[in-house]
Formats: structure tokens, sequence, C-alpha cells
């Protein structure tokens, strides 16, 4: 949630480069934006506007300056406006903020008893106040102080007019600091740093960062100096834009396949294959975890782990699993899934599993994360940059990890060797999708779009529903198809759609009857299946779109590809912007 950037050039427009960075940094919240920059005459110059980042073009002209901080803003506190949008200015301060400071009512009380007028609705606002009280002359001692009043999770830039640099702290929210050859940059994502970045730091919880053109010095709570690794940023880890396509989605989408090629590389390379094995061959039990479209994976997984590793396994809803007990031993192997390795409740969730002694593998698209410091080992996807809010492509490469990971307790490198045969499945589907937009237009001509399958069909129909309703904002729903009898007919008219997946051969005919009770009712119906046979006996009676054949454990890999590519022209066709879903974000680090 939200985005900061923040710039100290060398040389050069701080002002442009921050508006740009939002640019870059708009999956991560586009209610509102703006930036402060520090000029050269050492003041400090606001512009934010509510709306998208590109509202803040017209205010820049003539804006000079090497130092600036901006901010791309999803609402937590205070509507979408001019006012509330981010930087907040205090005095000689200006302050940008990823996260929630859940105690600022009592500090807002505090800080208007003592004369303090507040301009803002937000929880924000309280942080540039508490530091400007605190200032005496020291910027690192001020913001030392401030910060220790604070309850919550933030991330912040800070600018002070007296100072040719930013200031930057990080406690439960994530940002990088990047070193290139025209200076130093503060960011949310790597995905979204500048192209001249070549190297990184992570902050630990608790630093503050002193940055300037040349340097970052990292200092703790107490203003120790302390060291932080530097690692560097390779070219696949940035954000390359969208090239001839027309959305991000639509890209991503078709960068699948190289995603399930770049994720099997990197299990063999990167990944400790002994330790993990022996993790998932000394499990009592397996718990997936996770979020929105990761938990989603888990559902899929499950069936992995039930089948080839005959261990009983659970997947629960991150948000839900960290308020609820359940049975841990030193042998539960609990294995978190987040595309940007910062999800809050998947982090809290799995840091209480592991206090009680579980053992934890982390799944995730980007390596240096919170959720990687929780785990004992984790499991790369190699997706790139993804922009899109919705994810596609990291889905996919989250079910590629988890398929390795239950493969070892069998033949993993058979594993490897199935899953690279279904790229020339994936290839096929993305070159003859034609029937992705005949169900495209059916979706969008219909109130409500229900998705039903039976067995692993069933854990894909429940991502299927979230990617439609994510992009195109028409109810949906993933349903089991042996529960359309138990209410879902209900729903069923004219008016509404029902795609049906039907992959598993051994279930086909009961699938085929849930196609006959829909259309008995005037429901209209669309058929996703592998199956030769399926695909001919229901061509006469519904939209049918035969895609490429794979066994009933792999065609996830293919049908969710189908299903995205018809979400994504379901939002097109409603002129949605399906790179940017209102209310939504990319990276979700508040609860």
């Amino acid at each position: 949630m939200c985005g900061i950037i923040g710039v100290a050039l060398k040389s050069g427009n701080a002002a442009r480069e921050v508006y740009s960075g939002l640019e870059r940094l708009e999956y991560r919240g586009y209610d509102s934006a703006g930036l402060s920059v520090r000029d050269n005459d050492g003041r400090i110059i606001t512009v934010k506007r509510g709306g998208r980042v590109a509202n803040l073009q017209a205010g820049l002209y003539g804006i000079t300056g090497c130092v600036a901080i901006g901010h791309t803003r999803w609402a937590t506190h205070g509507e979408p406006n001019d006012v509330n949008a981010h930087p907040h200015t205090a005095g000689i301060f200006s302050v940008v903020h990823n996260g929630i400071i859940e105690n600022f009512r009592e500090l807002k009380d505090e800080l208007q008893s003592s004369g303090e007028k507040f301009v803002s609705e937000t929880d924000s606002e309280v942080i540039v106040r508490l530091i400007n009280r605190e200032y005496k002359g020291d910027v690192l001692t001020a913001v030392a102080a401030a910060v220790k009043k604070l309850k919550g999770s933030y991330a912040l830039g800070i600018l002070c007019a007296d100072f040719k640099g930013i200031i930057a702290v990080k406690y439960k929210s994530p940002v990088v600091v990047g070193f290139g050859t025209d200076g130093v940059t503060l960011c949310s994502d790597i995905p979204a740093l500048p192209d001249y970045v070549n190297s990184v730091c992570l902050p630990e919880d608790g630093d503050i960062v002193i940055i300037t053109d040349k340097s970052a010095s990292f200092y703790d709570k107490d203003l120790q100096p302390v060291n932080r690794v530097r690692r560097p940023v390779f070219a696949g880890q940035l954000n390359a834009g969208r090239g001839d396509y027309p959305h991000f989605m639509l890209k991503e989408i078709y960068e699948t396949e190289q995603t399930v090629r770049d994720t099997c590389e990197s299990f063999f390379r990167n990944v400790d294959v002994k330790r993990l094995t022996e993790y998932v061959r000394g499990a009592d039990r397996v718990i997936i975890t996770g979020c929105g479209t990761a938990y989603n994976a888990g559902l899929v997984a499950a069936r992995f782990f039930t089948d080839r590793c005959g261990v009983f396994c659970q997947v629960e809803i991150a948000s839900e699993l960290r308020y609820s007990p359940v049975h841990i031993t030193s042998a539960t192997l609990v294995i978190a899934v987040s595309q940007s390795g910062e999800t809050a409740d998947t982090v809290e969730a799995v840091s209480a599993l592991k206090e009680r002694g579980a053992r934890v593998i982390a799944v995730t698209n980007c390596g240096f994360s919170a959720i990687t410091r929780v785990a004992g080992l984790v499991v790369p996807v190699c997706a790139g940059a993804e922009v899109c809010v919705a994810a596609t492509k990291s889905y996919i490469g989250q079910l590629v990890a988890l398929y390795l990971i239950a493969g070892l307790t069998g033949d993993v490198f058979k594993a490897r060797g199935e899953l690279l045969s279904l790229c020339n499945g994936i290839s096929s589907l993305l070159n003859d999708c034609s029937k992705a937009g005949l169900i495209a237009e059916k979706c969008a001509a219909s109130s409500a779009v229900f998705f039903l399958g039976r067995g692993i069909d069933y854990a894909v129909a429940v991502e299927a529903s979230l990617k439609l309703k994510e992009v195109s904002y028409i109810f949906s729903d993933g349903y089991p198809a042996g529960e359309l009898k138990h209410g879902t007919l209900a729903l069923v008219d004219e008016n509404t759609l029902s795609v049906i997946l039907i992959c598993d051969k051994t279930l086909a005919d009961k699938c085929e009857n849930a196609v006959s009770q829909i259309i008995s009712r005037k429901g209209k119906v669309a058929v996703i299946t592998c199956l030769a046979d399926v695909a001919e006996k229901l061509s006469g009676s519904a939209e049918v779109w035969k895609i490429p054949a794979c066994s009933a454990e792999l065609s996830p890999f293919v049908s969710a590809v189908a299903l995205q590519l018809i979400a994504y022209k379901t939002a097109v066709l409603l002129g949605r912007d399906p790179d940017k879903p209102r209310n939504l974000a990319k990276s979700v680090t508040v609860e």
C-alpha cells in the first residue's frame, strides 16, 4: 500500500526524477500523489493532487533542485483529495509515509493541546508535526525522538530545509536504498527504482538512514551506526515498461511461459534442495498460507501435497490464521506465499507460527523482503517485475514453486520436466486465444459470473472469480460444481453466466450435469476444458474453449492463463483500467 520515493542527485532535476518514480510506483496506490523538492535556495516546495500521478505534471514547471521526495497514495485515513495527499509539511520539514500510525489520535490530541493546527484527516500528519516540534538543530536526533513515539508501521522519507539530503526510517513497512552513478535513491520497491541504480541496501526495522547524493549512512533506533549488506540489482528486477502491449496485464500474461522456465531453473540453482527435502519429507503436516491470489495458489497446491506427499495439507487465509489457534509441532511445515514478500497479515501469521516451533518456507517473487527474513528457507518465484495490480504470471510462478516443493518426496527432476513440457501448451494457448474474447463478451453482458469446477478445477475457479471481479468489477464467485444445487442455482437466470472448468476426466460426467442444470434454468454457460470428448459433446449447448491437452494435475497451469485472458478482455470491453483497478493496490503492507 502506498509508494514512497526520494532522490538525492549529484546533478539534474530531482522533481522530474521523483515524478518518473511515482509513475513506476503507481501500482501501490493511485488515490492521490505529491512531491516535495528542496530547491537550490534551501526552500521546500510541495506539489500534491488528488487522483493519478499524471495530475502532478502541470505543477512541476520551473521547480529545480537535486533533492526530492514523493508519494502515491492508497487512502487509509481521510478521503483521497489534495489536502490529504502526501507529502505533509510542518515548519521546515516535509514527510512521505507508507504504513499506519495506530496511536495517531492520541498523538494528535497531544499536539493540538499544545497549539498545533492540523490541516488533513490523515494519520501521517502527526509524524511531520512531531519531528518539527522535536527539532533543535540536529535532524537525526529530532527524527529519532519523534519515531520513538509512534506505534504502528512506517516507511518514511523526510526532507528538511536545513539539510541537503533525505532521512529515511523503516519499521514494518518496506523500503530499499538504491545506489547508482547519478546519486542515491529511496524507494518502496526494487522494481520502481530508476535504471541507473546498480545496487541496493535493505534497512532493518528501526533503522534511520541519512541519504546524500554520494552515500547512505545507517543507524539503529538508538542512533548507533550499523552496517547493512549492499546487494547488486539485476535488470530483470526493474520495471522495463510495457513495450508494445496496451496494458501491463496483457504483457505479464504473455510472460507466463518464461516465468515457468525461470522459476524451474532458479529452484535448482538457488535453493538448498537437500535441506528443503528434509523439511518436506520430515513434515507431519503442511500449512499453506497467504492472502488473495497467494491463498488461491495454496488451494491448488494442497492437491499437489496430498497426492504426491501423502501428507495432510491445510490452506489458511493469513489474515485469519494469525488469530486462529492451530496445532503446531516441530515437524509442522508452514509455507508462506506472497508475491511482494511484504504482505502484512502473512508476515505476522508465519512469524507467530515460527515462534511456536514451526518450520517456515517462503515462496515469493521478491527475494529481499520481510517474509524472507522470517523463513528458514526461500523458494523464489522468478516472474520479474509485475506491475499490474492483479497477479497473473506471479500466480503461475507460485504454482511452479509449490509443485516443485511437493515433488521433493519423489522424483523432483521429473516434476521439473513435466512443468517445462507445459510451456508448449501455454504458448499454444496464447497463440490461439480467440475464444477468450467470445467468453469475455458474455461476461461483460452478464449481471454476475459464476466459476465452477470439481477437484483441482474448483481451486482454479476461485482464482478465476477473483481475477474477474478485480479488473472488471462484475460480481463473480467461485464454487465447487457439486454445490450448485445447494444455493447457487437460485442466482442463475438469463442474465448470468456460469463458466465451468472440466479438466479431470474422472469428474467430467458430474460437471456436464451441472451444465445441463444451468441451461435448463436459462442460464448462459461457457466451458473451459482440455478434454477433447467433453469439448465435442458440449459444443452445441455452450461456448466451449478447448485448451491444450494436459493432465488434470497440471491443468491449472494452462486453464488459469485462459481465465486471466478472459478477465483482461472483459475489463477492456467495459472500459476499465486492468492495470489499476479501483480501490486496490499491489502490495498490501497494512492490516
